[in-house]
Formats: structure tokens, C-alpha cells, sequence
């Protein structure tokens, strides 16, 4: 299924070919995914092994690839290592890699800093308005792909690309989802950080199961299987076209309506980090 729309989204009939619209072969590729709510609401480690293996059969050398997400525990706990193990490739946790304290993100908002945090018991004017962006990134990786599951979350409406990326790349994360309007203004001006969005290059809905209800829980009563994958280079019109079809599979199954916060994704648009309009936006179904 993957390479199929690889195929297609590149207009290449070759993988190795595809590949090359979107990444060099001296890339170090870090591969994105959601791993706290687990192997069944979160990425799962079938898209995962099918991209890794993609990647591979276009060129790259196991050792070119790192899985990662925020903590190394989630992944393991979602059975990331035995993939890892298998293709002799690295598995990487953003927070235990440290962060880099010359790559940040400001704002005026002063953080509650928790243990892990690079400001954590320091004391200053300016203590806890820094997000750090983990070594990670600035360190090893070049180049991303993001792989999302179409899991709600009741503040960003989708746990999806700008959601998954901006919060699992750097540490002082909790003031940002205190209020709405602060993660409207914060997710946007993150993922437009170079060291994020500048080395995105594929945004991947992991749309074989739906979960439209319960967040960071398993729910398979709030689930369907769309069997699907949704690829592109747009974050932006990808995360709006997942939370319209969360919505619609609310509606179908009878359930309350969710209000998502849907100022995080025009503010994005306005910083031209995608579309947030998807009458504007070209769709090709693969079958």
C-alpha cells in the first residue's frame, strides 16, 4: 500500500526513483511516530516496518534510519524495538537524547518546568519562556518523515503532523496546552522551526484504524477501519482532512460533535506552512 501511493505521489513507477523526490541517500531519515497511546490507537508498527523497508529497498542503509518519538519507553512499549531489531536500525527517544541549548523556541508564556527540562530548578527573569529543541534533531537527523495515526485530541482535534512533531521535539511543552489560543499561536511558530519543519520531508496519516473518540486511550468501540494511508508534503491540509473525517465518523456513530481548535491550523496556513482550505486541495485516491 505504501509504496503504491509512493509511487503516485512521486509520478515515479520505480521506488528508488520515488525516493529521490524526497530525500537524498545521504540523509540520516528519522521516522516520526505516535507511541504513548500504544500499538493499537497510536502509529502502527506494520506502516512503520513498510516505510523502513521502502526506504531500504530506495537505497538507504539501515544505519540511515532512526525511529523516534518523545520517549524511548513508549516505543519500546509499542513494540518498536523489535522492528528496530529486525532491520538493524536505531531507535531514538527525542527527551533521552538531550537538547540542544543553542536551537530554541521563545515565548512570554514562563513554563511549570518538570524534571527533564533543560531549565529545570534554574531560577531567573527569564527561566522556563525557552523550549529547547532535543540534540536528536539538531545532532543526527536531516531529514523527517512523520507518520500520524487519525487519533482525536480534544485541543488539536487530530494527534496528527503539527501536533505530533511540534510537541515531541523539544522539552517546556505543558504551558502551551493550558489554553487554546496559547497552543494556536505555539504549534504553528514550532513546526516552522528549521531543525522541524524545514527537514519534514513526508507527512503520512497512519489511517488504517480510525479512532475518533478517547485521545491518548484505547477505544476500539470508537474506532473504524478505513484501511487507508494518506501521504503528502502538506501538514497542514493532511491534519484538516483528518479532523473532517474524524468528525464525520462521529456523526455516523451517533456520538457528541468535538470542537476542534481549528485556529492552530489557519495560523499555520498564514505562516504558509500548508493549506487549510481543502477545497484548494488536489486529492488522488490509489486503489
Amino acid at each position: 500500500m505504501f509504496d503504491h501511493a509512493l509511487l503516485r505521489f512521486a509520478g515515479k513507477t520505480d521506488v528508488a526513483q520515488a525516493w529521490k523526490e524526497v530525500i537524498s541517500l545521504q540523509d540520516t531519515v528519522g521516522i516520526k511516530v505516535v507511541s504513548a497511546p500504544g500499538p493499537r490507537a497510536g502509529t502502527r508498527v506494520a506502516l512503520a516496518e513498510a516505510v523502513v523497508h521502502s526506504l531500504i529497498k530506495g537505497g538507504l542503509s539501515p544505519g540511515q534510519i532512526i525511529i523516534w518519538d518523545k520517549h524511548l519507553s513508549d516505543l519500546e512499549g509499542s513494540g518498536f524495538r523489535r522492528l528496530a531489531e529486525k532491520f538493524h536500525i536505531s531507535l531514538a527517544g527525542s527527551a533521552e537524547s538531550g537538547y540542544d541549548q543553542s536551537a530554541f523556541y521563545e515565548n512570554a508564556l514562563i513554563g511549570n518546568l518538570l524534571w527533564g527540562d533543560v531549565e529545570f530548578g534554574k531560577t531567573g527573569d527569564n527561566v522556563g519562556r525557552k523550549s529547547f529543541v532535543s540534540s536528536l534533531l539538531t545532532g543526527r537527523i536531516t531529514r523527517i518523515i512523520n507518520i500520524s495515526p487519525l487519533l482525536n485530541h480534544n485541543l488539536s482535534g487530530v494527534n496528527g503532523n503539527l501536533y505530533s512533531l511540534g510537541l515531541g521535539s523539544v522539552d517546556n511543552t505543558s504551558r502551551f496546552e493550558s489554553a487554546p489560543e496559547r497552543l494556536a499561536t505555539a504549534l504553528p511558530e514550532l513546526y516552522a522551526m528549521p531543525a522541524l519543519g524545514d527537514r519534514v520531508a513526508l507527512n503520512i496519516i497512519d489511517a488504517l484504524i480510525c479512532q475518533y473518540q478517547g485521545e491518548q486511550r484505547v477505544r476500539l468501540h470508537y474506532s473504524v477501519p478505513l484501511n487507508e494511508i494518506w501521504i503528502s508534503k502538506d501538514p497542514v491540509a493532511l491534519d484538516i482532512w483528518a479532523i473532517q473525517e474524524l468528525e464525520r465518523q462521529r456523526q455516523i456513530a451517533k456520538v457528541p460533535s468535538s470542537r476542534p481548535n481549528l485556529e492552530i491550523y489557519q495560523n499555520a496556513s498564514l505562516m504558509e506552512l500548508g493549506i487549510s482550505s481543502t477545497n484548494l486541495v488536489q486529492i488522488e485516491t490509489v486503489r
